[in-house]
């Protein structure tokens, strides 16, 4: 039986295919507060900026290709049983070739009506404002906002605690739910973290570099040792 690798990656990962998010230096994503394109009180406060906004980020991953390091995660999957967690909202690990993949902050080319959480359809193109679900409920982007929870936490935390190896990627081990997750990771686990700026984590396999250029060669290792297991 393959042991089990869980990847958890942000927005350095997608960063190095050309997506923008918040966390640039200037705290704006794309030109706009947080406030104002990523809670729930913005969408009710101008639905119309939110919509806006949200397609013009579907139509930005869409023209997006995955990098090396999607590809990279992708080939782990020949001799690893591997589960990616990600930050990210776009589908790059999934077009790069990883089969499971958790999103915990929703999904671009998802909609999710308004009044009912279970309701969700997958939307490639624009949305409209008049865009309906099936009982005449606005529809909103299947994005996770600031001051909403975070459904999918507990079942990442137990693929993290079943792992036998944890990689994160592109996020800070300060940065929440990145940080908070490898805390479910057994003791017998070992953890690397691909980051150009990595802080001081004891236990830790520093790797310090972009997620494009530091993930090709740590698989490259991963397989090399599960060939001579």
């Amino acid at each position: 039986m393959p042991q089990r690798i869980v990847v958890l990656t942000g927005a350095g990962v997608s960063a190095d295919s050309g997506l923008k998010t918040f966390r640039d230096s200037d705290g704006l994503w794309e030109g706009h507060r947080v406030e104002e394109v990523a809670t729930p009180e913005a969408f009710d406060r101008n639905p119309q900026l939110v919509i806006d906004f949200y397609n013009e980020r579907r139509r930005q991953a869409r023209a997006a290709q995955p990098n090396t390091a999607h590809l990279a995660l992708a080939r782990l999957q020949d001799r690893y049983d591997v589960q990616i967690i990600t930050q990210n909202v776009d589908d790059l690990h999934e077009r790069a070739g990883s089969r499971t993949v958790l999103h915990l902050h929703g999904e671009l080319n998802k909609l999710r009506s308004t009044v009912d959480e279970d309701y969700v359809i997958d939307w490639t193109t624009d949305q409209k404002l008049t865009d309906l679900d099936r009982n005449g409920n606005r529809l909103r982007p299947f994005i996770v906002w600031f001051g909403e929870s975070v459904p999918l936490i507990e079942q990442a935390a137990e693929w993290v605690a079943q792992a036998d190896r944890v990689i994160v990627v592109g996020t800070s081990l300060k940065v929440y739910p990145a940080a908070g997750l490898l805390r479910f990771a057994p003791a017998h686990a070992e953890r690397y973290l691909v980051d150009p700026r990595p802080p001081a984590a004891p236990g830790v396999h520093i790797i310090a570099a972009t997620a494009a250029e530091g993930v090709p060669p740590l698989v490259d290792e991963l397989l090399a040792q599960a060939g001579q297991a």
